[in-house]
């Protein structure tokens, strides 16, 4: 099977129903996903620690599979005996694509992205902040989705801007963000192991096309009553990018240091950054949504 997914033509023993599916496709194959069983048995791994051999990254995820990126183009799954397929899928398309985009040298950001004003605003933050919510409140208001869960960027050639790279349709969305929103879960599907977050489907609200990288705002909670927003200062900018970077460990271990800061030079030093607070205690998408759509159109 035969996929489109993050810019990349992906062709699939496993079947990936969240990505598009491509029919009789003259382009040529980025990635291929196979299913290996044996190789679990050859290795002794601890669950969780990856381990980098050359270009090939290798992880044992429990009750999942064995998973192994190698070069930027080969995902290969060693399933564990009984495990769920849906749980190995959210590997494949969560870590594995993260660890695959670094492989090719596309900076992959945790977080959801929204087209704005033909540009791609990226929304990151640590787990539990809001960013699904956020971009559920751009959706609602009839913005597009690029992206949930991890934003690829590229190229970072000076001379050319940074890119967004479409993802597929999909968002991840906590039972309370639901009731919020007024959609019913009856008809969702939950995430493994995850009774109370569900997976959306967002097909007629998906930008399909690569946009433009016009800013990145981190979402954070506060004690505060408000919502605000804040301009990050110059020196900090770069650690806000590493730590919001998909599996950002992996940078080191991959040998890519020098290239990540680089990288995250040019963003920081092109790109408006900026911290968006909410309080803890209600429910702010709307305001939020208000605060980020005044303060781009207070750069113009």
């Amino acid at each position: 099977m035969a996929y489109k997914a993050f810019g990349l033509m992906i062709e699939s023993e496993l079947s990936l129903p969240e990505l598009a599916r491509v029919e009789d496709s003259r382009e040529p194959v980025d990635v291929k996903v196979t299913i290996d069983s044996s190789l679990k048995d050859s290795l002794n791994l601890e669950p969780y620690d990856f381990t980098v051999d050359g270009s090939a990254i290798t992880v044992m995820m429990p009750e999942a599979a064995v998973f192994r990126v190698e070069g930027g183009d080969r995902i290969i799954i060693s399933p564990l005996d009984g495990a769920d397929e849906d749980l190995i899928r959210l590997y494949v398309l969560g870590t594995c694509v993260g660890a695959l985009l670094l492989q090719r040298s596309i900076y992959p950001l945790h977080g959801s992205a929204i087209a704005i004003n033909s540009k791609a605003y990226a929304f990151v933050g640590h787990s539990g902040a809001g960013k699904s919510t956020l971009a559920s409140a751009f959706i609602s208001k009839g913005y597009s989705l690029l992206s949930d869960d991890v934003i690829a960027l590229s190229p970072f050639e000076s001379a050319q801007p940074t890119f967004v790279t479409p993802a597929y349709p999909q968002q991840k969305l906590w039972q309370q963000s639901l009731d919020a929103f007024g959609v019913k879960k009856e008809e969702l599907k939950a995430i493994y192991g995850r009774e109370t977050k569900f997976c959306i489907p967002v097909v007629t609200s998906f930008c399909s096309t690569a946009l433009p990288l016009g800013g990145v705002f981190e979402l954070s909670t506060t004690d505060e009553d408000d919502v605000s927003v804040q301009l990050v200062p110059a020196l900090e900018r770069l650690d806000l990018l590493f730590r919001h970077t998909y599996r950002n460990f992996l940078v080191q271990k991959l040998g890519m240091t020098h290239w990540h800061f680089n990288s995250s030079a040019k963003l920081a030093g092109k790109l408006p950054i900026y911290q968006l607070r909410r309080p803890l205690n209600r429910f702010t998408a709307p305001q939020l949504v208000e605060l980020v759509l005044n303060t781009i159109s207070a750069e113009v």
